[in-house]
């Protein structure tokens, strides 16, 4: 799991460091995720289980929020994300 910054953000050039705040947060939040989508298939107690899946969709939400503040401050993020969503639309017909 997750429990410090992937990269040391000391590091960081300061004109990049809130794109890279947000880009820790989206790895944060994609890793809750994963950590409660995991439980959730190991139990078999529906409240649990419930409440697991509740609270994964919540992460996701999250990421969207840093994504959506990410993809004001990087236009090139912008750009690669569209050429991306574009070479999978052309794969699939």
């Amino acid at each position: 799991m997750l429990s410090t910054i992937p990269i040391d953000l000391d590091e960081i050039d300061k004109k990049n460091i809130d794109k890279e705040i947000l880009r820790a947060g989206i790895i944060a939040e994609l890793d809750a995720i994963n950590l409660y989508e995991q439980m959730a298939a190991m139990t078999e107690n529906e409240s649990i289980l419930a409440t697991l899946l509740d609270i994964a969709k919540e992460e996701k939400t999250h990421v969207g929020e840093f994504q959506a503040l990410l993809l004001q401050l990087d236009q090139e993020q912008v750009d690669e994300l569209e050429h991306g969503k574009r070479e999978v639309e052309d794969l699939s017909h």
